[in-house]
């Protein structure tokens, strides 16, 4: 059975930095320069994509990539692998919103760069600018999802995260995190 791909992969006439698609953001929580889709698409994003496929994607050991939008889906899968990884050592709603933020913000490689696990599947950027518009898309992008993970990944009778998300912190996608065992 093959892995889980994104359906923005046909769609052309967004940007693309490093091979990585700038596709339209449903920005509820975080605010940035990622595209808005159109008001009266109702549709899912790259972000609810993701969390719609992170724990069936997570026991795939390889991933085909099929188009710009699948380079971004996998960095988002890994994000959100990293969340969930420190979702595990939260006890309480406050504390996993904090901890995603804190996690958003921090310096973090971009695809791009040759410290990043997957940076063979990326291509290089050519100037600083294209770099900084790449990292301002990408920090909203982490916002954004940590905010909504954060939202459902509470159980909401006992406030504290749920197992059926926390169990997903030891599994590795494609064998890759972005944080190591010893972080935090």
């Amino acid at each position: 059975m093959p892995a889980y791909h994104s359906s923005f992969n046909d769609r052309k006439g967004h940007k693309v930095l490093g091979g990585i698609a700038l596709l339209p953001l449903h920005a509820r929580f975080s605010k940035g320069p990622a595209p808005r889709p159109l008001p009266d698409d109702g549709e899912m994003d790259v972000i609810d994509e993701t969390l719609k496929f992170f724990k069936a994607n997570v026991f795939f050991s390889s991933f085909e990539m099929k188009g710009d939008a699948d380079r971004l889906l996998v960095y988002l899968t890994l994000y959100a692998h990293q969340c969930v990884i420190r979702m595990s050592k939260c006890n309480s709603k406050d504390s996993v919103q904090s901890a995603f933020y804190q996690l958003a913000i921090e310096n973090f490689s971009l695809p791009t760069d040759s410290s990043f696990p997957l940076s063979a599947f990326y291509s290089k950027l050519a100037t600083k600018r294209d770099q900084d518009e790449l990292r301002a898309y990408v920090l909203q992008a982490r916002q954004e999802l940590g905010s909504r993970l954060a939202e459902i990944c509470i159980d909401q009778s006992t406030g504290k995260p749920s197992k059926w998300w926390t169990c997903f912190s030891k599994r590795k996608f494609l064998g890759k995190a972005l944080e190591g065992p010893g972080s935090r």
